[in-house]
């Protein structure tokens, strides 16, 4: 992989192991939540709106593959049933609860969150040789808070999430926008990711070279995409680009 000047990644199921489940427990957090602002929805009912809002999120987009806005749900949630006493409320807690209703349902449902053996030790001899970059599907009230309690934030710049774009990997765009911050053209960059689809198809349409963490979680095969190189272990992406290894975790 002679000529690289970059390194771009996915984040969950590549760098990060994340497991969430939305169940009944979330939904009923999320409506207590609600309560103390006068809106009064029981767990099913909060459940059905936000999947309400969701589907017309999506169906409102004209995106071939559309990205949600979490925040915004949580907002027409608020709007659509407020009261009195809500609407009650200082304009500066009004704003607040969006953000604070999205961040509620995504702690309720977290079951996991922890770095892959490697990554940091990985990430910091990387670092020392390239710039590093993020391409990740999800929203930025879960994303970036993410990456930063399992420590990696810092060694990403850009980190660009598709819940801030509206349209959501395998689309291009991503991978362009992380692309002309860093100034680096697409043959001379990398991505790892997990999802043959997401990642590895996304990246390669982009002019990528491509390499796949198989990790379990995500598409695993689509069509007759193959990544250039597959790694079971983030040490040996060290060898690849041309690095000595490192030991530690």
């Amino acid at each position: 992989m002679n000529g690289i000047k970059a390194v771009l990644f996915d984040v969950n199921g590549t760098l990060v192991d994340i497991r969430t489940e939305e169940n009944d427990a979330v939904f009923r957090a999320v409506a207590n939540v609600l309560s103390y602002s006068g809106v009064a929805l029981r767990r099913a009912e909060v459940r059905a709106a936000y999947a309400d809002l969701m589907a017309e999120q999506r169906s409102a987009s004209g995106e071939q593959h559309p990205e949600f806005d979490v925040v915004a749900i949580w907002a027409q949630v608020l709007e659509r049933h407020a009261t009195e006493r809500t609407r009650a409320l200082p304009a500066a807690k009004r704003a607040w609860l969006p953000l604070h209703l999205a961040e509620t349902q995504r702690a309720v449902s977290r079951r996991r969150l922890r770095r892959y053996p490697y990554v940091r030790t990985v990430l910091d001899a990387l670092a020392a040789r390239f710039p590093l970059a993020v391409v990740t599907d999800g929203q930025s009230a879960w994303a970036r808070a993410e990456l930063h309690a399992v420590g990696l934030d810092r060694y990403f710049d850009p980190v660009v999430v598709s819940g801030d774009h509206g349209y959501r990997k395998p689309d291009r765009r991503l991978f362009d926008r992380a692309l002309a911050h860093l100034g680096v053209a697409p043959e001379h960059a990398v991505y790892v990711g997990n999802d043959m689809h997401r990642d590895v198809y996304g990246a390669r349409e982009a002019g990528m070279t491509t390499i796949m963490f198989p990790s379990g979680q995500g598409t695993q095969t689509y069509g007759d995409t193959r990544p250039d190189h597959v790694v079971h272990d983030h040490r040996d992406l060290l060898a690849l680009l041309g690095l000595p290894a490192v030991g530690g975790r």
